[in-house]
């Protein structure tokens, strides 16, 4: 009797022992279901664009540079950089007594060179000097005008003043220092004449056009919010040496916020055309070691597919390998998903 006890108790501690297995067993086997959007992979129409990283820049007509008309000292400087400045605003004083002087002189030599031409068209009247001589006291004289007008500009130019209205964005000039003529003492810029210069690859540029709409964001992430619109205004002849670009210059049309002389956005621009290709939304994209891959999902499992992209359009990019058409693709939640893992599409 107590053996048969014995062998009832052993079962029924058995049987527990094995339903605890179970569990554990059970709940290590438990996967994390993903909550994402998907979206349809379908033939769609778009605008193809060119993505490409510029730096805002002045207009050629939206920025200056001055510097000293002759060798000369600095007596004051008026302005520091980042000051919003008027057109004809006076902005550096320059010692003026030496370019007073040269104008005087300037002007001592134009009065000898007419007094010279004077005496000698006279006696070629009287027949005393020949022709030539007259000629030669001519010529001096055009040059001494020359030189004297060049003076009295130099002088009146003692005070530097600025050609526009805009932002002072370098200040070399201190009080007491020597100016020279090749450096730049002080430059300005109109905030509201800035454009962007691009940089695009040879193939790029050959689809871009004058007028082409162009778009720009802080990032090429695509949810990155875009902060500026504007087009092209020139696109580059020849190729630049040293980049082995071809620049293109954008106007800015609008903005979001104030941009910044020398800060990098990235631009998209439409090329002309509209392409009707296999497509899906580039939020659906994402990159890995080899190119980009995308997660298509089958019966609740997302599986991770390598694919090959042709021309981005705006919202969507095209697919020319790896999908056909009506396969289901994670857009957001794709980041961070791992191959076959489980997920769910909220309902709308």
């Amino acid at each position: 009797m107590m053996d048969r006890r014995l062998l009832l108790a052993l079962g029924a501690l058995s049987a527990l022992s094995a339903c605890g297995k179970a569990d554990n067993g059970g709940e290590a086997d438990v996967t994390p279901i993903v909550t994402v959007e998907t979206a349809q992979v379908t033939t769609a129409a778009f605008t193809p664009t060119v993505r490409a990283v510029g730096t805002v820049v002045s207009s050629p007509t939206g920025y200056a540079e001055l510097s000293a008309p002759a060798p000369s000292r600095i007596a004051r400087v008026l302005v520091t950089a980042g000051q919003n400045v008027k057109s004809g605003e006076a902005l550096i004083e320059l010692d003026a007594a030496t370019l007073r002087a040269a104008s005087a002189g300037a002007d001592a030599a134009l009065a000898a060179a007419q007094s010279a031409y004077d005496r000698a068209s006279q006696l070629a009247q009287q027949g005393i000097v020949p022709r030539k001589t007259v000629d030669q006291a001519s010529a001096d004289l055009g040059q001494a005008k020359a030189a004297a007008v060049g003076a009295h500009r130099t002088y009146a130019l003692s005070t530097l003043r600025s050609p526009i209205s805009g932002v002072v964005t370098k200040m070399n000039a201190v009080t007491g220092a020597s100016a020279d003529p090749a450096q730049v003492l002080v430059a300005i810029a109109d905030p509201s004449a800035l454009q962007v210069l691009l940089q695009l690859s040879p193939v790029d540029a050959g689809s871009v056009r004058r007028g082409a709409a162009v778009s720009f964001a802080d990032s090429d992430i695509p949810s990155a919010k875009v902060v500026a619109r504007g087009s092209v205004i020139a696109v580059g002849a020849a190729i630049d040496s040293a980049t082995r670009a071809v620049p293109v210059r954008v106007h800015i049309a609008s903005s979001t916020r104030p941009l910044r002389l020398g800060e990098t956005l990235s631009g998209k621009i439409a090329v002309t055309g509209s392409t009707s290709a296999l497509s899906i939304p580039s939020d659906a994209l994402v990159p890995d070691s080899t190119g980009f891959k995308v997660y298509v999902v089958k019966k609740g499992i997302a599986y991770a597919t390598p694919v090959e992209i042709g021309t981005r359009g705006d919202s969507l990019v095209q697919i020319t390998k790896g999908l056909v058409v009506g396969q289901t693709v994670v857009t957001t939640g794709a980041y961070g998903l791992e191959d076959s893992s489980k997920v769910t599409v909220p309902r709308r």
